[in-house]
């Protein structure tokens, strides 16, 4: 890719993040561009290992989260290190560090101690909660943020909520610490100014579930849990079908008596009980019993096949495996087989969630191994090769 379709070539990041929250943020400013520096500890961050897929033990999560980067191993807290990442920070544009704010006070990588080295410099990190109230300071992980928001009280049934096995809070947090820290970047090409970036687990989760909120506190509807079935429309659930699973959805009253037609039920479109979305969504018991006996007669392609020349919306239910061969997901390119040292075969990784079409991300190369540039990061810091070995022998790297 040419320096001209990388919208952050030039701009260097340092990730100190752990994890998703702050590593995924990181990764999708490395798809646009960005020199990111990842820096972890010599035995490896614990992130490194989750769900391990390769022969040295490095994790599924390692693998997603950290493409696009190179990788220096460090230990920050004795004085060679803090000298080190002085001289990195004197480098950078953007560090980017998911840690507590007393551990990034204690690393020298709070906004006033990074501001001493480099006046611009942007800060962007992620606590669990966000400042201001009691728990700022406490530490927390994406399912505190699914179950706090008020999601997972309406996912499951009353008797058994269920927070989502995706880390949606995660993620989606990264996704705004990148986009605050592309918004950061502009404005001081603007004013010359860093700033400090920061998102927060529970402020991701509480915006996401804003609507249901509203909705609370304004008519105080107190909805409960109704397994997958959706509330506000009907038909919206998972329906069995001879083979499988598909979720199918019929939304406002075109789509609906579409759906009521292609059930044989073209009466309900004059009932009462179903006369407009809302209305559907307290009946939706009912609907989606219809619904079941029809998809209980027809196998998953039937049904899709129906579905679709009736233009309701609806798709399969995929296990994991299912989602890797589905013919759309990679003739879209979805997912990117990419190699990996002691991979016994490549990692399917998806390239970077939104496109655009003069300046894409890419995939530039595969998350790097432990440590794989500390003697390259360093070099270019002016280290030479006998301070880099005297530096290993002392464990500060």
């Amino acid at each position: 890719m040419s320096d001209t379709s990388r919208v952050l070539a030039g701009v260097r990041v340092l990730d100190f993040g752990r994890y998703i929250a702050g590593p995924y943020c990181a990764a999708l400013l490395g798809d646009l561009g960005a020199d990111v520096i990842r820096i972890e500890r010599a035995g490896g961050g614990e992130d490194r290992w989750v769900a391990p897929v390769a022969d040295d033990g490095v994790g599924a999560l390692y693998l997603v989260m950290n493409r696009n980067k190179r990788a220096m191993t460090l230990d920050p807290a004795c004085p060679e290190g803090r000298e080190i990442v002085r001289k990195l920070v004197a480098t950078a544009d953007v560090v980017v560090a998911n840690l507590p704010p007393e551990v990034l006070r204690s690393l020298a990588l709070d906004l006033e101690s990074l501001r001493r080295v480099k006046a611009d410099v942007i800060l962007t990190t992620v606590t669990a909660f966000g400042a201001g109230g009691p728990w700022s300071g406490k530490h927390g992980f994406d399912g505190i943020g699914q179950v706090m928001c008020g999601s997972s009280y309406l996912t499951g049934t009353p008797e058994q909520p269920l927070r989502a096995a995706v880390a949606w809070v995660d993620c989606g947090t990264a996704s705004l610490a990148a986009f605050g820290t592309l918004a950061a970047l502009m404005a001081r090409r603007q004013t010359g100014r860093g700033q400090k970036v920061e998102g927060a687990l529970l402020r991701t989760a509480i915006a996401f579930n804003n609507p249901t909120l509203v909705e609370q506190q304004v008519i105080e509807v107190d909805r409960v849990a109704t397994v997958n079935r959706g509330q506000t429309s009907a038909p919206s659930d998972l329906f069995r079908t001879r083979d499988g699973w598909i979720l199918a959805l019929a939304i406002g009253e075109p789509m609906f008596g579409r759906w009521a037609k292609l059930m044989g039920e073209d009466h309900w479109l004059t009932d009462p009980r179903f006369k407009d979305d809302l209305a559907r969504g307290d009946h939706g018991e009912i609907i989606s019993k219809r619904m079941s006996e029809w998809t209980a007669e027809r196998t998953t392609a039937e049904a899709l096949a129906e579905l679709e020349a009736a233009r309701i919306a609806a798709g399969p239910l995929y296990s994991p495996q299912q989602a890797l061969k589905d013919a759309h997901v990679r003739a879209a390119g979805l997912l990117e087989d990419t190699e990996y040292p002691g991979l016994p075969r490549p990692a399917p990784l998806a390239p970077t969630p939104v496109d655009l079409s003069e300046t894409p991300g890419r995939f530039r190369h595969r998350a790097p191994t432990l440590g794989e540039h500390t003697t390259e990061i360093l070099t270019e810091l002016g280290y030479g090769p006998e301070q880099i070995a005297e530096l290993r022998a002392r464990n500060v790297i």
